[in-house]
């Protein structure tokens, strides 16, 4: 699974495609907390083009309330076993739960997606012990309180800096580097200047960690602080941000307008692989 996010001659990043199975998810919140909802929607970012399907049973939007284990187990792992019974797209699960990291990966998720970076009560043993890649997301602060005062020394210098320390972390706890994948973490505890500077400076990330990166932007607030548009009229902004990251050398893109996601993505590699 590690070398399918490593192919460095890649011209095409890879989608994932979100599933959240909330109540509360700042964008689709509510639509998919049904099981045969979850399914139907999977098919259709089957259908899209999608390459991993990234699953959450817990908001992380400002303000969110938090779930407990059982709440999040009770949520992800029927839609996983679910998704199993009818195709092998790699799934991710979107936790910082050491508990659901386990369950999950038993019932069928191949990736971890972490936007606490392995820093909860035994997540980073949990990870080590399970044998899949590992995404590990800058966040300051914690997602309830972190857009209040958001504060960096210098953006770019401040989350590679984060995201060394928890590469070395994983590594001294016996995950290999070739499972890693990092995320700056766009709209964690940031602002929209924060925001900005980071994606222009994808390249400048990737080339100080190394390591694949991963760009989340669909839909989120920066789009609607630069254009004054709610979340549902975000979907146009969020595939010119998808086309940008994916000729910058973004390596994967997570998103919820998948079929346009894709056709963007294609279109960027195509041309960069055009002579």
């Amino acid at each position: 699974m590690s070398d399918f996010f490593l192919q460095s001659d890649r011209a095409f990043p890879l989608v994932m495609g979100i599933l959240n199975v909330t109540p509360d998810s700042f964008s689709d919140g509510g639509l998919f907390e049904q099981k045969e909802a979850s399914l139907k929607h999977v098919r259709d970012m089957i259908d899209a083009g999608v390459d991993i399907i990234d699953i959450g049973g817990e908001s992380t939007r400002p303000g969110a309330k938090a779930v407990s284990v059982a709440e999040e187990l009770q949520r992800v792992i029927p839609v996983i076993e679910a998704i199993r019974t009818e195709t092998d797209i790699p799934v991710s699960i979107d936790t910082s739960k050491a508990q659901v990291m386990r369950e999950a990966v038993v019932a069928g998720a191949s990736v971890i997606n972490d936007v606490r970076a392995l820093q909860e009560e035994g997540a980073l043993q949990a990870a080590a012990e399970l044998p899949v890649p590992v995404v590990l997301m800058h966040m300051q602060g914690q997602p309830r309180t972190m857009q209040e005062h958001p504060e960096y020394n210098n953006v770019v210098e401040d989350v590679c800096e984060f995201l060394r320390n928890r590469v070395q972390a994983c590594e001294q706890a016996g995950i290999s580097r070739d499972r890693l994948i990092v995320d700056p973490g766009f709209g964690f505890g940031k602002t929209l200047q924060h925001n900005l500077s980071l994606f222009r400076h994808i390249p400048e990330l990737k080339q100080q960690l190394d390591l694949p990166v991963l760009i989340g932007v669909s839909r989120k607030s920066m789009i609607g602080a630069v254009l004054d548009i709610p979340v549902e009229e975000r979907m146009p902004a969020s595939v010119a941000l998808a086309g940008l990251a994916a000729w910058m050398g973004a390596d994967i893109i997570r998103a919820h307008d998948v079929r346009e996601t894709c056709q963007a993505v294609k279109m960027c590699g195509s041309v960069k692989e055009s002579e």
